[in-house]
């Protein structure tokens, strides 16, 4: 018997670029020996997206005021790939194979009102193995926000995914769809948390190759992803302590030249003030001078000083 396979996984904005260009087929060459270009003209979109998906989601948020604190953690994007096994497709012939992709296609538009404006592309890949569609959206969600008062659009991946059993929930509820609309397919393990284990995947289907051609196009795992946050912080830690460590030099330096000023207007003060004393006592001495030849030589002192003036004025010339 053959599975309705939908299968998650969230996508930051580092790593929209490759999967725009797998999805897309942006690639000129592909590791991927799985892909045949020759059948590319096959694979057709049931949602076209006219350029990145970095650019589409920020038109989205232009254009719907969408809510969204954007960082390096943010998961901006989910991506569904929906699928089955090659015998289900061949048994049920081209025309079935387009209408339960379009089927799908409805379904993910409408899950939890997401609303088709969200979906950034819905690409059928028909040049590989296994037939199997991509979409890619961007998880909104609306809220009451307590501040305005007003509903808000928000972009919102782990509210999205609310609850853990919110995979459980998009299985359950893709079966239902999709065998309501008169496919005969089973459902999914329950047991598994993501829909369906990842062996189970790899036997069924060409997921080993699908993930194997986005890993060239550099979406990594979880694992090399944390540690590409990991080396990108540590980096930007490094930067940080080194503008510190310049800055912590500057201001040592110009304490260092402060002090020294300080210093030298101290010497410099008690320079001015030791000739501050000497000039008094100058005067002083002056002064002194001036009344000892007053009495010596008999004559007004106005004289004396008059005297003495132009000597001093004579001698300067």
């Amino acid at each position: 018997m053959s599975y309705a396979i939908i299968r998650n996984a969230n996508y930051k904005k580092d790593n929209l670029a490759g999967l725009y260009k797998h999805n897309e087929r942006k690639n000129t060459n592909y590791s991927n020996k799985d892909i045949s270009k020759n059948n590319s003209i096959k694979d057709y979109s049931i949602k076209q997206c006219n350029t990145t998906y970095s650019k589409a989601i920020n038109e989205l948020i232009k254009t719907n005021d969408l809510k969204c604190r954007i960082t390096s953690y943010t998961n901006l994007a989910c991506e569904f790939i929906i699928t089955s096994d090659r015998e289900f497709f061949e048994r049920i012939g081209e025309e079935e194979t387009k209408r339960y992709f379009q089927v799908a296609y409805n379904f993910v538009a409408n899950y939890k009102n997401l609303g088709e404006q969200y979906i950034l592309s819905a690409k059928v890949h028909m040049d590989e193995s296994t037939p199997h569609l991509h979409i890619v959206f961007v998880p909104v969600i609306q809220k009451f926000d307590n501040k305005s008062g007003k509903k808000i659009n928000k972009i919102a991946c782990s509210e999205y995914w609310k609850g853990k059993d919110s995979y459980k929930q998009l299985q359950d509820n893709f079966y239902k769809y999709i065998t309501e609309n008169g496919f005969d397919l089973e459902r999914g393990k329950e047991r598994e948390v993501e829909h369906l284990s990842t062996e189970k995947l790899k036997q069924i289907t060409n997921y080993e190759n699908i993930k194997y051609e986005m890993e060239q196009e550099e979406i990594q795992p979880l694992e090399i992803k944390n540690t590409a946050l990991i080396i990108s912080q540590n980096k930007e830690l490094i930067a940080y302590t080194r503008k510190l460590k310049q800055q912590l030099a500057k201001s040592y330096v110009a304490i260092q030249r402060n002090e020294q000023l300080q210093k030298e207007t101290t010497k410099l003060k008690l320079e001015n003030q030791e000739l501050k004393m000497e000039n008094h006592k100058l005067k002083n001495y002056i002064e002194k001078t001036f009344e000892t030849v007053k009495h010596l030589f008999s004559f007004p002192m106005d004289t004396f000083k008059r005297l003495v003036d132009n000597f001093v004025k004579s001698f300067e010339k």
